[in-house]
């Protein structure tokens, strides 16, 4: 992972620097602003071999993409743009698009395109991913048809896909070598699962693709509703129309099942929020209760044999430690 800013050269060689960097890491592009005269930006990169993850800050951004520069720079890539914050507008041929915070939009280092984007210098309003066509398992002439067209991002497999990348750019500095490739895999397979979903074309992934896309959206899911008792393998199958035996096939790629992931994750989230110091008047059963445990005694012997301490005893050794921490 790199970050870069261009505030560290002065104000009148920012915007040299931003057009300098990213022509570097992106597609080739004419570039404007309004803000050239000061252009402060930053950008951060997550490299995960042929796929880079790219999260970008600034005020106002114009871009070209001429036919000249196509021929003259052709990687022959794909590029797909999320908007968390920002607003612009794209035009490709005839085909003019606004777009709006929430949105994503796909580009292909082969087309000639125009846009503006208005953003945020003080976040991470725009994201991108950029790679190698062949690395996405669609035809190229089924993609070509979503060229330019806004995707709504708050819902289905594209707000799977979303979520993710939020996650990866602020959870950048956590991984290592070795995690790049399923990084990599997992980005590619949730792209192509969130554009065939909008195609109507899930037939055309290879089952592996979709494999891996459904376990990432299984265990999102599951995520999501630890607090809700009703939580259960049973649910979670159901809302993903799978069996129980296939969704205890996806838990045993990690060496699991179903039921021991969610008691795991309940009882990390409740060791959690019983060592923090901002919940340390809530009872321990409005603590259990909080992550889907019904049964305070139950709960209770769970986390004694996972912690080796009763939750009372736990949470009273972790302020023990902190006061001696702070007379220290």
């Amino acid at each position: 992972m790199t970050e870069f800013s261009t505030t560290v050269v002065e104000p009148k060689e920012r915007f040299a620097l931003w057009e300098e960097t990213t022509a570097r890491s992106h597609m080739r592009n004419r570039l404007r602003s309004d803000d050239q005269d000061d252009f402060r930006a930053g950008m951060r990169v997550l490299d995960l071999g042929e796929v880079s993850v790219s999260a970008l800050a600034y005020s106002h951004l114009g871009l070209v993409r001429t036919p000249r520069l196509v021929r003259q720079s052709d990687p022959e890539m794909y590029q797909i743009n999320y908007l968390p914050g920002g607003r612009g507008r794209l035009s490709l041929g005839r085909h003019d698009t606004r777009l709006g915070p929430g949105d994503l939009v796909l580009l292909d280092s082969s087309s000639a395109y125009h846009g503006d984007v208005r953003a945020s210098s003080d976040d991470w309003a725009h994201l991108t991913v950029q790679f190698p066509r062949e690395l996405l398992p669609l035809p190229q002439s089924t993609v070509r048809r979503l060229l330019a067209v806004p995707i709504g991002g708050h819902r289905g497999m594209a707000g799977v896909f979303t979520r993710w990348l939020a996650d990866l750019n602020a959870r950048a500095d956590e991984f290592t070598p070795a995690d790049l490739p399923t990084l990599a895999s997992v980005t590619l397979d949730l792209l192509a699962s969130a554009l065939a979903r909008c195609l109507d074309a899930d037939g055309s992934l290879p089952p592996e693709s979709r494999r891996r896309a459904l376990r990432t959206r299984v265990f999102e899911f599951a995520e999501q509703r630890l607090a809700d008792p009703g939580t259960t393998p049973r649910t979670i199958a159901e809302a993903h129309h799978i069996s129980l035996r296939t969704l205890q096939q996806l838990f045993a790629e990690d060496d699991t099942s179903p039921a021991a992931w969610l008691r795991a994750r309940r009882l990390e989230r409740c060791r959690a929020d019983l060592a923090d110091p901002r919940g340390s008047t809530d009872p321990v059963q409005a603590v259990a209760a909080r992550w889907g445990f019904t049964d305070a005694a139950h709960f209770s012997r769970l986390f004694r044999a996972t912690y080796g301490m009763p939750p009372r005893d736990y949470r009273r050794a972790r302020w023990e430690e902190r006061d001696a921490e702070m007379r220290e």
